[in-house]
């Protein structure tokens, strides 16, 4: 985030874990969820997907016998995903993509891919078996037991132009209440963002997205405990780790139901403050954001 007295920018980098090929065409989970959703075009009742979807195409895709019947798409999010498939064979990169995506809505951010590589998160789970990311979370819920969580093709990722250059030239960066393992860390795990984060001279914030020892949404819990962390605003904290002890926390915001967990968090090396972390509404939202610029101000 990049801010002066006349105008803001915020960047965003979003996580590509969740991307994959699917029925001839490149999804991109996160990005496209945020985006609809800067945009005012989110289903709020499902959660996910264009709000007025319909599924047709997907009914013809299952009567093939095409992709997975367990995911289905709405033909609004198909759009997306055919425009992007199109541009990435013409040529351009998933940031390029994602600019050309991403001009038809007033969103207020620009969005970049953590990585222009593809660099999707696999689970093995106890059996042994190993699976996309998204058959583990889609279609099984996060229930079977997961063992490992490995990121296909990291090794050869970079970060995307402008990642690096967005996250050290930042007033303040934000580390959002996404999920510890499978969001944040696919994208901190990206060769050079790490390091990025250790030099900047920002600093950087972080959002629980645990409230009085539950997930805020979805299934991050199970994503913990197969990495040994327990579900507790104050372990996430210290799974992060402090800035000045090789980690990446300057401060950390808990709910102020949290409270009694701050000496903790503290004894870490992590200034932390107890703050309203509901985002029910834009109000409580808009709240939330200036409590993490004010904790960056007062460090």
């Amino acid at each position: 985030m990049r801010s002066s007295e006349l105008d803001a920018q915020i960047t965003a980098v979003v996580n590509v874990g969740d991307d994959m090929w699917l029925s001839g065409v490149r999804i991109a989970p996160d990005l496209d969820s945020i985006m609809y959703t800067l945009a005012g075009e989110n289903d709020e009742v499902r959660g996910w997907g264009r709000v007025g979807e319909s599924e047709r195409v997907s009914a013809e895709l299952r009567a093939y016998g095409v992709g997975w019947p367990w995911f289905t798409l709405g033909d609004l999010d198909i759009g997306t995903h055919l425009a992007r498939t199109s541009m990435l064979r013409d040529g351009l990169t998933l940031a390029e993509a994602t600019d050309r995506i991403t001009a038809r809505w007033d969103l207020g951010v620009h969005l970049i891919p953590a990585t222009n590589q593809e660099v999707e998160t696999h689970v093995v789970v106890s059996t042994g078996e190993r699976m996309h990311f998204q058959e583990w979370w889609t279609r099984h819920r996060a229930a079977l037991a997961a063992t490992a969580f490995v990121h296909t093709g990291i090794e050869n990722a970079t970060a995307a132009p402008g990642v690096i250059a967005s996250i050290t030239d930042a007033d303040v960066v934000l580390i959002a209440p996404s999920n510890p393992v499978v969001s944040i860390g696919p994208i901190v795990a990206i060769p050079g963002i790490r390091e990025a984060l250790a030099a900047t001279a920002a600093r950087v914030v972080g959002v629980s997205p645990i409230i009085s020892g539950a997930v805020v949404r979805g299934m991050a819990d199970a994503c913990l405990t197969a990495i040994g962390v327990e579900t507790e605003a104050s372990a996430v904290a210290q799974h992060y780790g402090s800035r000045a002890s090789g980690g990446l926390l300057d401060a950390w915001l808990v709910d102020e139901a949290d409270a009694a967990l701050i000496p903790a968090i503290e004894a870490a090396g992590i200034t932390v403050r107890a703050v309203p972390l509901w985002m029910r509404d834009p109000a409580s939202s808009a709240a939330l954001a200036r409590d993490a610029l004010a904790i960056a101000a007062a460090l």
